[in-house]
């Protein structure tokens, strides 16, 4: 698949820096809809080591996490105006399914589609998933904080 947005692109819109950075590529877009992301799960990331030794397997905060950057991407795309103001984003309640671990080796597909966007938060409904194996679902609500000073104009 055709890569749409590289990790320099993601970086630039994203706070979070390796190792916490669970977006590698975006290879599918419709902005202010939808989003497809890529997330190659080496097998040297740290967390493999000790989760869980001789069985390794992603764990399902980090898979949270990586579906709720997704979920920054795509909120992005509608509210574009935003990044320029460096925010804050914070993720509320999430309402998560697991299906299936994540290995290492594997690259992780990551889906976020908007369900409701307003100019300091939103709601998406991620999912997770290896090829056609499902990992994991999740709605999650999210809030947008801003420095008081900054542009408060964030319509497209």
């Amino acid at each position: 698949m055709k890569i749409i947005w590289d990790k320099e692109k993601v970086k630039s819109i994203l706070p979070q820096r390796e190792p916490f950075l669970f977006v590698d590529e975006v290879i599918e877009l419709e902005e202010g809809k939808r989003i497809v992301a890529r997330k190659y799960l080496d097998p040297e990331l740290d967390f493999f080591k000790g989760h869980f030794p001789g069985n390794p397997v992603m764990p399902g905060v980090l898979t949270i996490e990586a579906m709720a950057q997704a979920g920054i991407l795509v909120y992005v795309t509608a509210r574009p105006k935003i990044v320029e103001q460096n925010p804050t984003y914070y993720f509320g309640s999430v309402n998560a399914k697991f299906r299936s671990p994540a290995h290492p080796g594997e690259t992780l597909i990551l889906e976020a589609e908007i369900f409701k966007v307003a100019n300091f938060g939103g709601v998406v409904d991620t999912k997770a998933r290896v090829g056609d194996r499902m990992v994991a679902e999740a709605r999650s609500i999210f809030a947008i904080k801003v420095d008081p000073d900054s542009n408060r104009d964030f319509a497209k």
